[in-house]
């Protein structure tokens, strides 16, 4: 399989300290995307890119692999992911190894499976696309979204004040789980979403954004409710 599952996990975090490694209803958060990764046996290799010790130790007991740290370059508060993947494949290609596609997981990603991944891997291959991530719907019409200024609240969009919600078009947003890409277009393009991006849309169950404690208590409550489901 000419594919590699690529999982930024640095060691700072601001707003939830040790935010990749924290126990997640029992186990470290990245651990999810690793066990993901590794049953949907799309992958050749799974690799974590860190620069903490404490991940690397972490991420090899759960399977998967580790061969280079993180440079500082990549490691600080302003790299962005594109960075990390470029330095990621650019070490590979070093080595004399390259790949057809890879996904990047986030390993902050609780909720994501091994059929998600599948998923997002046919579509990018049937349709050509250069990239393919999953999606969630807003609950609530964006163009009716509120503003406040000099503590007055008013329509960011007041034309849409008197339309019915059933008459407005959906609106989404990036569900923070993983980006499929075709290697060489990313190569090109150092974007994870193009014009010729695809996705995948999730449910309300499916994702929870993980920036806060609140966020966490939210995701862990989501989590044990699908978990009882099951």
């Amino acid at each position: 399989m000419n594919s590699i599952a690529i999982i930024p996990a640095r060691g700072g975090s601001k707003r939830i300290p040790r935010k990749n490694i924290k126990p997640f209803v029992g186990i470290p958060i990245i651990e999810y995307s690793i066990k993901a990764a590794l049953e949907s046996e799309l992958f050749s290799d799974v690799m974590v890119s860190t620069d903490d010790p404490e991940i690397v130790e972490i991420a090899l007991k759960a399977g998967a692999t580790v061969p280079f740290l993180r440079s500082g370059n990549t490691a600080n508060d302003y790299a962005h992911i594109g960075d990390v993947l470029l330095e990621v494949l650019n070490t590979y290609n070093q080595n004399g190894k390259t790949f057809e596609t890879f996904c990047c997981i986030l390993a902050t990603a609780p909720f994501i499976t091994s059929k998600r991944i599948h998923e997002g891997f046919t579509l990018l291959q049937t349709n050509d696309f250069d990239s393919v991530f999953p999606v969630l719907q807003f609950s609530y019409p964006i163009q009716r979204a509120l503003k406040i200024e000099d503590n007055k609240v008013s329509m960011i969009q007041p034309e849409f004040l008197l339309s019915r919600s059933q008459d407005l078009r959906p609106s989404y947003h990036d569900s923070g789980q993983f980006y499929w890409c075709n290697t060489n277009r990313f190569l090109e393009t150092k974007k994870v979403f193009t014009e010729n991006s695809g996705s995948i849309v999730l449910s309300e169950m499916e994702v929870q954004d993980i920036d806060s404690p609140e966020d966490w208590e939210i995701a862990e409550m989501k989590y044990k409710i699908i978990q009882l489901k099951k």
